[in-house]
């Protein structure tokens, strides 16, 4: 029979992510940052790496190793990689945060600490690149969906470097590097390769799949889905040459950053017509709250992704331009890594719990894990915050910023609250409840690569599971 797996150390992914996006919204609540903050100031950087590095880059690297080996049928590669790149990750980001809390002058830590920071997460991201690759190109041919996420750690692993580089630099130890025109010139192409590319069009793919499979909607058209890649594609591909262009000695002109930003755009507009479609067609017409949570998360790229070439292209202000690129970050990567995490976690948690018992006595649906309408409510806190302060960074409102990420906190946390009770089962009917003793542990699976039996697409969307 064929098998699925469960990623020893995802939920240990997880756990951090959201402990970041906490940290995060309490930095920017305490007014850490910009608006306080000037968009480049080390202040900002620290919430910002904080954002794509602790919350956004966890959790999707937490989500790849759990569904990659699904999606692939193979088993995940060198799976004793996944604790030490978590570690290394962790550390490094920290490390990183303390050289710009130096920068900043709020501290009198060593600078050197911020080359050993850039090793540290190279190392992390590289082990993790490895297990994900090695498990991608086991399977032959290699899928479509593969090679989203193939174009998409090409990109982190050039975001890593170029993220090294300007570390070096601004630790004083760059070399020859400080003497051309990386910084600032680079950062713009560099923060596109990881939110566009790293982030962004694994989501895409990933996304894909998820949607048909919580669905039960039909895949759609391939020459479609190229599409969205081969634009995808071309947009970091210009974003990676304006980033080269300073080393190979080439100057780039002021408005370039809107070209790759308009084929992303591009590719953004043809994925949000397949996801459309997706949902008209879809076989379970009665959405559950992580697709119903997707919702706004969609309306926020569709929103916030055209605007984005255009305000640069016309030199809009800093203002604006944060403002959409907040959107982006809270509304559509984040809302949308929120939504699918109900399903993930309670996905995984019942395959831990109830999978073996299957034929052997009741058991309850995966729907049945998550407390439905209070769940509900977290994300609709969660979003007002993040339309509310998009608003006020649009209007240069500081304080009403600040006010507007209270609610976004307090729904982030309430959904982490719920995602601890899907692990400790607590909307399940004492009688379906396995002995304490076999409950899942919050934190990790209970075995490395815990097999269980295998629940194609269909039957994971079905109303059963």
């Amino acid at each position: 029979m064929p098998m699925a797996s469960l990623s020893r150390w995802t939920m240990s992914y997880f756990a951090a992510a959201l402990a970041f996006l906490l940290a995060a919204e309490v930095l920017t609540v305490a007014g850490v940052g910009y608006p306080g903050a000037g968009l480049l100031e080390p202040a900002t950087l620290v919430v910002v790496h904080v954002v794509a590095i602790g919350w956004l880059s966890l959790a999707m690297a937490g989500a790849l190793l759990q569904f990659v080996p699904v999606l692939v049928a193979r088993p995940l590669a060198f799976p004793g990689l996944a604790l030490p790149a978590l570690l290394a990750i962790l550390s490094g980001l920290l490390l990183l945060c303390a050289g710009f809390t130096t920068l900043a002058g709020w501290a009198d830590w060593p600078l050197a600490l911020m080359p050993l920071a850039a090793l540290a997460l190279l190392g992390g991201f590289l082990m993790l690149g490895l297990m994900l690759v090695a498990t991608l190109l086991s399977a032959r041919p290699v899928t479509l969906f593969a090679r989203f996420v193939l174009v998409g750690l090409s990109c982190l692993i050039a975001t890593v470097v170029s993220g090294a580089t300007f570390a070096a630099i601004l630790s004083g130890s760059g070399g020859w590097l400080a003497e051309i025109a990386l910084l600032p010139d680079g950062l713009p192409f560099h923060a596109l390769l990881g939110f566009g590319g790293w982030l962004g069009l694994i989501a895409f793919g990933v996304s894909y799949r998820l949607l048909v499979m919580f669905m039960m909607a039909p895949e759609p058209p391939a020459g479609q889905v190229r599409l969205v890649l081969v634009f995808g594609s071309l947009g970091l591909g210009l974003a990676l040459a304006g980033l080269l262009a300073p080393l190979a000695g080439f100057g780039i002109e002021a408005g370039f950053t809107a070209a790759p930003l308009a084929a992303l755009a591009f590719a953004g507009g043809l994925y949000g017509r397949d996801i459309l479609a997706l949902y008209r067609a879809r076989r379970r017409k009665a959405l559950e709250i992580n697709m119903l949570a997707s919702i706004p998360a969609f309306a926020a790229l569709g929103f916030g992704l055209p605007l984005l070439p255009v305000a640069t292209a016309a030199g809009a202000p800093d203002a604006w331009l944060a403002s959409l690129i907040f959107l982006l970050a809270f509304g559509w990567l984040g809302g949308l890594t929120l939504a699918q995490l109900i399903k993930i976690v309670s996905f995984m948690t019942w395959l831990e719990t109830y999978a073996s018992r299957l034929g052997r006595g009741p058991a309850p649906r995966v729907g049945d894990l998550v407390a439905m309408p209070r769940t509900g409510l977290w994300f609709i806190l969660y979003y007002a915050g993040v339309a509310l302060g998009t608003v006020a960074l649009a209007a240069g409102l500081a304080t009403a910023f600040r006010y507007a990420m209270l609610p976004a906190l307090i729904g982030s946390a309430g959904i982490a609250g719920e995602l601890a009770r899907v692990r400790r089962l607590s909307e399940i009917k004492a009688e379906q409840r396995p002995a304490f003793h076999e409950y899942p542990r919050l934190l990790l699976a209970r075995a490395e690569e815990r097999r269980q039996p295998h629940v194609d697409n269909r039957t994971a969307a079905s109303p059963r599971a």
